[in-house]
């Protein structure tokens, strides 16, 4: 009928686009990171002029600075454009997966969605005791005396352990501040807000970190009209990823991820 009756107007159209996956740099196709995105997201807030882009999240969070560099590639975007972005958590935005929701305008939630984790947190083992009982000796040699920091296989050392602490708040701090730079008065003053706490559904509302229990489809039709159109985004997978074949299913890349899920019983 458009083509016939040109100044019709067009029903509007929601973007969504699937951000799901542990954000990483590099490593397998279902990571989420800035450069595996760049064109994704460029896509979604151009193509047939939507009335907004709704991200749809499920993210137990990854790496802080692909967290940031995505992030500050929606609201780039978002402003370039003028668009209003709408986040849509599903199981889990927790740590760099809240990050990215706390980009967008406005925060969704499922009445279980897990949500927050606003901390840093690393992790890894000792192996010095099991090296002395097996005989083993380690050698290892550097030039500056920094440079085996928090080495696995030597007694843990105080003074690494200070040191990790203090780069830990250092990315902590800009954390919170981009939290507190996207939802201001929203949040509340709970004193554990950023301790690396979780809420789930309505619960997170309370707190300011999300806006509303509601799910995609019904919330951008009430913003929008019964007759909004969504167009779907999302990564491009491998051909051993689109028919399910895994590939080295036992490397510590994916035992890493399995980890990070687990923290949220997913």
């Amino acid at each position: 009928m458009k083509r016939f009756i040109p100044f019709m107007k067009s029903p509007p159209t929601v973007n969504v686009v699937a951000l799901s996956g542990v954000i990483a740099a590099g490593g397998r196709g279902g990571n989420l990171n800035d450069a595996g995105l760049a064109s994704l997201l460029q896509k979604a807030f151009k193509k047939g002029k939507p009335a907004a882009v709704a991200l749809q999240l499920n993210s137990p969070g990854g790496s802080p600075v692909q967290s940031s560099l995505i992030g500050a590639r929606i609201r780039r975007l978002a402003d370039e454009h003028n668009m209003p972005v709408f986040a849509f958590v599903e199981d889990v935005a927790a740590s760099g997966g809240y990050w990215l929701a706390a980009s967008a305008d406005e925060i969704y939630v499922d009445p279980s969605s897990i949500v927050g984790s606003i901390g840093v947190i690393s992790a890894s083992f000792g192996f010095h005791e099991l090296m002395q009982r097996q005989g083993v000796e380690r050698r290892v040699h550097t030039a500056g005396k920094d440079k085996s920091m928090l080495d696995p296989f030597r007694p843990e050392r105080p003074a690494d352990v200070k040191r990790l602490k203090a780069l830990q708040a250092q990315i902590h701090d800009t954390f919170i501040a981009h939290v507190k730079s996207r939802r201001g008065s929203k949040l509340s003053e709970d004193g554990v807000l950023f301790t690396g706490e979780i809420w789930v559904g309505a619960k997170a509302i309370d707190v300011g970190l999300a806006d509303a229990v509601g799910h995609l489809v019904p919330v951008m039709k009430e913003r929008f009209g019964d007759d909004v159109r969504f167009n779907a985004f999302g990564p491009k997978r491998s051909l051993f990823q689109r028919f399910g074949a895994r590939v080295l299913t036992d490397t510590i890349e994916q035992l890493d991820e399995k980890a990070l899920w687990a923290q949220f019983g997913l």
